[in-house]
C-alpha cells in the first residue's frame, strides 16, 4: 500500500514540476509566431466556410499529415473489396447526379473498411471507430463517400484533429498502448474537450467492436448538399444499412478473438465473398429542406450531432453489393486514395468546419503517402471517365501526354481541352450567399455537448447500457492519474448520473460534484473570461430506436459460423438433418474434432475436419451444435477444452443445441444447470435453433453468464 501511495505521490510531484517548467511556454507556430487559438479554423462568419488563407490551420494539418510515411496516420489497418451500386428509385427532385437519377446504371465501387487508431499490424477487434469509405466510379467522375461506422465525429473543427489523434495514439514517450484508447493522454484530452463526448460514448458501446465488417452500419457523418437540375439545394446525411443487420461481440470475446485470430474481420470479409455470400448495404438519405436548416435543437453543420431518425426518417434509395476481393492487397487496398473533395454534379459541400478542413487535409495526406500528385493514375484510383487537362509531369507520371501546349487558353492546341458548358454536365458550386466577418471562432449553436450523448444512452437496451458501463470502467481503470478519472466521471455524470455511479463503483471512486471546467473551446485565449461550456443537457427526444442494436435485423443466419463438436462415431443422422437446415439458411457449418484430418461418423463415412479443438476457440463461432453418438460423446468428455469451449459460448450468450447423447456432454459443463435457457436446445427442431442464431444472442442470459469463469 505504501508503494502505491509513494508512486502516486511521485506522479503528482512530477506533474507539478512539469507544469512549473511549462508555465512560461507560450504556444507558437513553427516560425515562432505566438498563437492565441488552436481550436478553431478561420471562417467567413461563425457558421461560414473555412478560409484558404488560414496559415495556422494549414501548418498544423500539414505537419500532422506528414508525420508518418508511408503508412496511413489513421485508418492504417484496412480491408477492402470491389462491387457495384444500384439505384432503386430516382431522387431527381433532390439531386441531378446521374448516380441518383439513372436506375439503369450499375456503378462500380471499391469499399475500404478500417480501424482508426492502430497501426497496419494491429488486431482487427480493437475497441475503435471503423472507417467506412466507398469510391463510386460514376460516369460523371469519381465520388468518394468517406465516412465511419458511427454517425458523428469526436471534434467539431478540423483544427482539433491532430490533437485528437495525438491523444489517442500510443503515448510518444514509450509508444504504448497500441490500438487502444485506454490510457491517460486520451482521457486527459477527452475529459477536457467536451465536444468529444458524443462520439466517445458510441466508442464505449458495442458499435466499437462489430461482429463483422459486413454487420456494421456506415455513415457519411457530415451534412452535405444535394443539388437538383433547378439548382435547388437540400441538406443531406448519408447512411449505409447492412442487409444482415448491425451486430457486435462482447469485449471479453474481442480480447480473445484478437489472440485467436488477429485477422478475424479481414478473414471474415474475404471468405464471405469467396463463398459467394456477397455483403450488401442499402444506401439511405436523411433530407432536410433549406428552409428547415434551423428548426432543430442542434446545428446541422455540427459533425458531433446526428439527426435522430425519429425526427427525419432515413429514405432507402439503393444498394451496394461487394462481390470481388482485391487481386493484390498493396496495389488496391493499400494504394486506394479517398478524398472527401471528390464529388460530382448534384452533390456539394456545406460549411461544416470539420468537412472544410478535411477537403484540404486528405489531398495533402495522399501526396505524402503516395509520393506524387499523379496518385490518380494508379489503377485503383483511375476514374472510368476520360480525363483531359493541362497538368503535366511530376513524380511517377504514368501517362504520356501528347501535344505542344499545356496551358489555357491556347490556339496552338486548337483551344483544347476546352471548358465544359453547364449543359454538358460541368460542375458548378452551389451559390450560397456569404456576408460575414472573417473570424476565428465557433458558432454558439455548436456548444451543446451533453444532450445527444444522453439521448444515445437513453435509447440503448439494458444489456447495451451494461456494456457501456463496463467499457468506461475498463478504459478508465487503465488510466493512472486519479484526477483524470475523476474529471471523466464528472463528464459522464452530465450525460447520465446512473451511468457515472456504475463506473465510479467499478473504479472505487466517488463521482465529483464539481470540477475545474474546461476552457470554452469555441473561443480564443483572450476571450475565455469566465465562459464555461457546455450548457446543461436538453431532452428534445426521449429515445430513438435506430440508435440501439436491439432494433436491428434478426431475420437471417447467412454466413454465421456454426461449430459442430464431434469425435469418432458421431451420429450421422443427427448431423445430416441439422447441417441441411443450417446450410439452407446459408450458415457455414464447421466440424471441430479432437484432431485434424478426417473423422468417421457412425455410418463409417469420413468427414473433413475444419479445425482441431486445440487450434480454435469458441469466440470464432456464432453458435454450437453437438450431435449424438455415445462413442463420440465419450471421447469429447475426455478432452478438457471442449468443456471450456461450451462454457465460453454460454458465457457469451450464444445459442447451443444438442441431440440425444450430446446432452451428456453439456451435463459436465456450466450449461447443465441452465437447460431451461431459451437459447439452449435439447433435441429441438432445427427451426428453433436457427431462430435463436438469427437473434444473435440471448442477452437475457447476461446475469447468469456473468457467473461463468472467464
Amino acid at each position: 500500500m505504501a508503494k502505491k501511495n509513494n508512486s502516486e505521490s511521485k506522479k503528482t510531484k512530477d506533474l507539478k514540476q512539469f507544469e512549473k517548467d511549462a508555465k512560461d511556454k507560450v504556444m507558437t507556430t513553427n516560425q515562432g509566431l505566438k498563437i492565441n487559438d488552436t481550436n478553431n479554423s478561420l471562417k467567413s462568419g461563425e457558421r461560414g466556410s473555412t478560409l484558404l488563407e488560414d496559415f495556422l490551420l494549414r501548418e498544423k494539418i500539414t505537419h500532422f499529415d506528414h508525420e508518418r510515411i508511408p503508412e496511413r496516420i489513421v485508418h492504417a489497418r484496412g480491408s477492402a473489396a470491389h462491387g457495384y451500386f444500384e439505384l432503386y428509385d430516382s431522387i431527381e427532385k433532390y439531386s441531378k447526379a446521374g448516380i441518383f437519377t439513372d436506375t439503369n446504371r450499375k456503378t462500380p465501387v471499391f469499399a475500404r473498411f478500417s480501424t482508426v487508431a492502430g497501426s497496419k499490424g494491429s488486431p482487427d477487434l480493437a475497441r475503435d471507430v471503423r472507417g467506412f469509405a466507398v469510391k463510386f466510379y460514376t460516369e460523371e467522375g469519381t465520388w468518394d463517400l468517406v465516412g465511419n461506422n458511427m454517425p458523428i465525429f469526436f471534434i467539431q473543427d478540423a483544427m482539433k484533429f491532430p490533437d485528437l489523434i495525438h491523444a489517442v495514439k500510443p503515448e510518444p514517450n514509450n509508444e504504448i498502448p497500441q490500438a487502444a484508447s485506454a490510457h491517460d493522454t486520451f482521457y486527459d484530452f477527452i475529459s477536457r474537450t467536451t465536444e468529444t463526448l458524443h462520439n466517445h460514448i458510441w466508442a464505449m458501446s458495442d458499435r466499437a467492436i462489430p461482429r463483422s465488417l459486413r454487420m456494421m452500419e456506415g455513415f457519411g457523418i457530415h451534412t452535405f448538399r444535394l443539388i437538383n437540375s433547378k439548382n435547388e439545394s437540400h441538406f443531406v446525411k448519408f447512411h449505409w444499412k447492412p442487409k444482415l443487420g448491425a451486430h457486435s461481440v462482447t469485449w471479453d470475446e474481442a480480447v480473445k478473438i484478437n489472440g485467436a485470430d488477429a485477422d478475424f474481420h479481414r478473414r471474415d470479409l474475404w471468405e464471405a465473398i469467396e463463398a459467394g455470400q456477397f455483403p450488401e448495404w442499402e444506401l439511405g438519405i436523411q433530407v432536410v429542406a433549406e428552409e428547415d436548416e434551423h428548426k432543430f435543437d442542434f446545428d446541422l453543420l455540427d459533425p458531433t450531432k446526428l439527426i435522430p431518425e425519429e425526427m427525419v426518417p432515413v429514405e432507402i434509395i439503393g444498394k451496394m453489393t461487394l462481390n470481388k476481393n482485391p487481386e493484390n492487397f498493396f496495389a488496391e487496398t493499400e494504394q486506394v486514395a479517398f478524398l472527401p473533395g471528390h464529388i460530382v454534379p448534384g452533390i456539394d459541400f456545406t460549411n461544416d468546419p470539420l468537412l472544410q478542413g478535411r477537403l484540404f487535409s486528405y489531398r495533402d495526406t495522399q501526396l505524402s503517402r503516395l509520393g506524387s500528385p499523379n496518385f490518380h493514375q494508379i489503377p485503383i484510383n483511375r476514374p472510368i471517365t476520360n480525363t483531359h487537362n493541362n497538368q503535366r509531369d511530376g513524380h511517377m507520371q504514368m501517362d504520356i501526354p501528347k501535344g505542344q501546349t499545356a496551358y489555357f487558353p491556347n490556339s496552338l492546341g486548337g483551344g483544347c481541352p476546352h471548358l465544359a458548358k453547364m449543359s454538358e454536365g460541368a460542375f458548378h458550386s452551389y451559390e450560397e450567399r456569404i456576408d460575414a466577418k472573417k473570424i476565428r471562432t465557433r458558432s454558439e449553436s455548436f456548444s451543446d455537448h451533453y444532450s445527444q450523448p444522453a439521448l444515445f444512452y437513453r435509447s440503448l437496451a439494458d444489456w447495451e447500457k451494461e456494456h457501456v458501463a463496463d467499457a468506461y470502467t475498463f478504459e478508465l481503470g487503465k488510466c493512472t492519474h486519479k484526477s483524470i478519472k475523476e474529471r471523466m466521471l464528472y463528464q459522464i455524470a452530465q450525460i447520465d448520473s446512473d451511468l457515472a455511479k456504475k463506473v465510479a463503483k467499478g473504479l472505487g471512486l466517488n463521482v465529483p460534484e464539481n470540477i475545474e471546467q474546461p476552457v470554452n473551446q469555441a473561443i480564443g485565449a483572450d476571450d475565455n473570461s469566465g465562459k464555461q461550456q457546455p450548457p446543461k443537457k436538453k431532452n428534445y427526444l426521449e429515445r430513438d430506436n435506430a440508435l440501439s442494436q436491439a432494433h436491428t435485423k434478426f431475420d437471417s443466419i447467412a454466413t454465421r459460423q456454426i461449430a459442430v463438436l464431434v469425435a469418432e462415431g458421431f451420429s450421422m443422422s443427427d448431423y445430416k438433418s441439422m447441417k441441411k437446415a443450417l446450410e439452407a439458411g446459408d450458415a457455414m457449418v464447421k466440424l471441430i474434432a479432437p484432431h485434424g484430418g478426417t473423422v468417421k461418423c457412425d455410418e463409417n463415412m469420413d468427414h473433413d475436419v475444419d479445425a482441431s479443438i486445440m487450434t480454435t476457440e469458441s469466440v470464432l463461432f456464432d453458435a454450437i451444435y453437438i450431435p449424438g453418438g455415445q462413442q463420440s460423446i465419450d471421447k469429447l468428455k475426455d478432452e478438457p477444452k471442449y468443456k471450456k469451449f461450451i462454457n465460453e459460448a454460454f458465457k457469451h450468450c450464444k445459442a447451443i443445441a444438442v441431440a440425444n447423447e450430446g446432452e451428456h456432454l453439456i451435463d459436465d459443463t456450466f450449461v447443465g444447470d441452465y437447460k431451461d435457457d431459451k437459447a439452449i436446445f435439447i433435441n429441438a427442431k432445427p427451426e428453433a435453433f436457427i431462430d435463436a442464431i438469427a437473434k444473435h444472442r440471448n442477452w437475457e442470459r447476461m446475469p447468469i453468464a456473468a457467473k461463468v469463469p472467464a
